[in-house]
């Protein structure tokens, strides 16, 4: 068999563990809602004893799966890392991503799929360069790259978000610098134009962005948006470095606490904080909800607590979902603006926050919605988010974390059974 040949199978193979992993989630997610409304106690027990579970068959049989997994693929991208990507990217390690993400969504965990598809393609495809002999490490990180790139757009169905992930996200280099200016750059020649020649598209008129009234959204949600998506950052990283002892000694009195913060938050949301919040965020941009005000704050402190929990899972569905619930607040300040738009403005500017990767964030919110007319608020509102998030913490979450994966692959260590924390 060919490169072409093994690398379409590979290709092939990553789009099936996203289809799995979906299906699975999506079946664990329900499950654990139906019995939570038969039985509105249930998160009390499935919840810390779930998280419990996850945490010791990840540290047991699974190490290097907790987590999102995005910092795992961006430490095995870097060359600090040595010849110990297999420690980062395995076909074990993606098995077990899979099989513990899907145990976490039936405890409750505000947690997403689209993080650890990353991690499950990328490990797929350096499994399968190590197998076919490559030792180029060039070729190494392509597949690499390539395998994370496909997981992200395999789980969105967002096929220009998942290039710009590598690019921006998964391989920063030149691209973190120059990121910034390639959207003022776009943004102002946009302006420009819309202010010489009006409002248009290439093929028509869109009316959904002809009001000036929206504009005033704009800043409005990327404030927003940077300064709740920077605390979260920041205490994703200061938290967990700051109580690595503490957490080493009693890794599953975390899990326990963590579980029980969720079913509390969860019965206070009437359920809505739990899961991955994809069923939440898509009403509100359909407009066919009206949650109450508290739920972005809800499913923030609920990802918080998931995350810090140690147990597989990722962020960008939840911080979606905290996004379009920031927004649909925000829209109730504006009344005589488009609702809809307030909460599509409110998930690209938290999870440009949270993240800060703003490219990706405003082309993986307009492919999601497929929505083009809002194209120039979505990018000023990203960059908006992103810069009042560096201004504030200069180190981006996943790259943070990632360093400390490459800490541990350069001394051997990344594999170790005692609790190396929730990165």
């Amino acid at each position: 068999m060919g490169p072409a040949h093994g690398l379409l199978g590979d290709a092939v193979l990553v789009g099936l563990s996203a289809v799995a992993l979906t299906q699975l989630g999506n079946l664990a997610n329900a499950s654990f809602l139906m019995l939570y409304q038969r039985w509105p106690w249930m998160p009390f027990l499935v919840g810390p004893a779930g998280l419990v579970l996850s945490l010791w068959l990840t540290r047991r049989f699974f190490p290097g799966a907790q987590g999102s997994g995005i910092p795992q693929v961006i430490a095995a991208l870097s060359p600090r890392t040595g010849g110990s990507p297999s420690r980062l990217l395995s076909v074990r390690i993606a098995i077990g991503k899979i099989l513990l993400t899907t145990l976490g969504l039936f405890a409750g965990a505000s947690i997403g799929r689209e993080g650890p598809t990353v991690h499950v393609g990328a490990s797929f495809t350096a499994a399968a360069g190590r197998l076919a002999g490559i030792k180029r490490p060039a070729l190494e990180r392509a597949l690499v790259l390539a395998g994370g790139a496909a997981g992200l757009a395999a789980a969105f169905n967002t096929p220009i978000a998942g290039i710009m992930s590598a690019i921006e996200g998964l391989a920063r280099g030149f691209e973190e610098h120059a990121s910034g200016t390639i959207i003022i750059t776009i943004l102002i020649a946009g302006l420009t134009a819309i202010a010489i020649e009006g409002n248009y598209t290439y093929f028509g008129v869109t009316p959904a962005a002809r009001a000036p009234r929206q504009w005033l959204l704009v800043p409005v949600c990327g404030i927003t948006g940077g300064l709740a998506g920077d605390p979260f950052s920041r205490l994703v990283l200061d938290l967990s470095l700051r109580l690595r002892e503490a957490l080493a000694r009693y890794p599953y009195r975390l899990a326990l606490i963590a579980g029980l913060l969720i079913a509390i938050l969860g019965t206070t949301s009437h359920g809505s904080s739990f899961g991955t919040g994809y069923p939440q965020a898509r009403a509100l941009v359909m407009g066919s909800a009206r949650l109450p005000w508290y739920f972005p704050l809800t499913k923030w402190l609920a990802s918080l607590a998931s995350y810090l929990s140690g147990i597989p899972g990722g962020l960008f569905a939840p911080a979606l979902a905290t996004g379009a619930g920031f927004g649909a607040d925000i829209g109730r300040l504006f009344p005589t603006a488009a609702p809809q738009a307030a909460v599509i403005l409110g998930m690209v500017s938290y999870l440009s926050g949270a993240v800060q990767t703003p490219i990706t964030a405003f082309v993986i919110v307009m492919e999601m919605t497929d929505n083009n007319t809002m194209l120039f608020a979505l990018m000023a509102a990203a960059f908006i988010a992103t810069l009042i998030s560096r201004l504030l913490c200069p180190e981006p979450i996943y790259q943070g974390l990632a360093g400390r994966f490459v800490a541990r692959a350069e001394t051997r260590d990344v594999a170790a059974k005692d609790y190396d924390g929730p990165a």
